[in-house]
């Protein structure tokens, strides 16, 4: 795993994450991100880009928390290397769940009362709507909101028991304990698709690829493949690690059902749960 020191700015490697205390940051991807090729080529220039505030407010707020590591998905993977994406997003879901604090930055949420998380703000908020930030919010054992100007909101065990479940949809007893293993393994197939269901990703194939830790299985990375394929191969996986027979509950809409009558076993995108 490699970290960001949150004074120098400089990465450190480090083969057992739990054998080190760190922050960790979640967001939605904007423009000018900031990458290690950035970070290690140039990092004067790399200062210049708009992502750069990112990882100079993270570091600020693990600083004042007392953590001297940081990691930040933008520039602590090299994703050139295939191996390197391939062990990070397999690991990604244990990361977030093994950090001392999480920091959630909502980009488009306006600035306003401190600890304060209304509805209607954050159904709009993107980062309720994409694919990777749903293992972000439930893996963490403390997770802070920040908006838009990097002001404190309040944190995930304030707000679980009310505006959250009400966003989300998921249960205060999964956002809070949802990092633990066995906890979120006694939580059905089918109730951790519905979470997924309204959530988009970029890439099609992310879609599956995001929710790997949710599930606890492993897989290749297959870029290429199309979002179809990968849903299918991660169900599949799903079904060869529990046999949970509910991942089968799932229906498509009358305007997609197929003339035949007939459909296959296996749904395409957690929409269809």
């Amino acid at each position: 795993m490699r970290l960001i020191n949150s004074s120098s700015f400089e990465f450190e490697d480090f083969i057992d994450p739990t054998a080190v205390d760190y922050a960790i940051l979640s967001h939605t991807w904007a423009d000018e991100e900031v990458s290690y090729q950035d970070m290690i080529s140039n990092r004067s220039q790399a200062e210049k880009k708009l992502g750069f505030t990112k990882i100079r407010e993270a570091a600020r707020l693990a600083v004042e928390k007392g953590f001297q590591y940081v990691w930040i998905d933008t520039c602590c993977i090299d994703k050139s290397s295939s191996a390197e994406l391939s062990e990070a997003i397999n690991s990604m879901f244990f990361w977030y769940a093994q950090s001392n604090v999480c920091f959630a930055h909502l980009a488009d949420l306006p600035p306003g009362g401190q600890q304060t998380l209304e509805f209607q703000q954050l159904r709009d908020c993107r980062w309720f709507s994409r694919g990777w930030t749903l293992q972000e919010l439930i893996a963490p054992r403390r997770l802070e909101f920040y908006d838009s100007e990097w002001r404190f909101r309040g944190t995930k065990e304030q707000h679980a028991r009310k505006v959250l479940k009400d966003v989300t949809g998921i249960e205060p007893y999964a956002l809070l304990l949802g990092g633990q293993p066995s906890i979120l393994a006694k939580r059905s197939a089918v109730e951790k698709m519905i979470w997924a269901s309204q959530r988009e990703t970029t890439r099609p194939e992310d879609m599956a690829y995001c929710l790997f830790g949710l599930f606890g299985v492993n897989m290749p990375l297959l870029y290429g493949e199309g979002g179809d394929k990968a849903f299918i191969r991660l169900q599949t996986a799903i079904l060869a690690a529990t046999n949970d027979l509910s991942i089968l509950a799932w229906s498509l809409p009358k305007d997609m059902e197929h003339k035949s009558g007939f459909c296959q076993i296996l749904a395409t995108s957690p929409r269809f749960f």
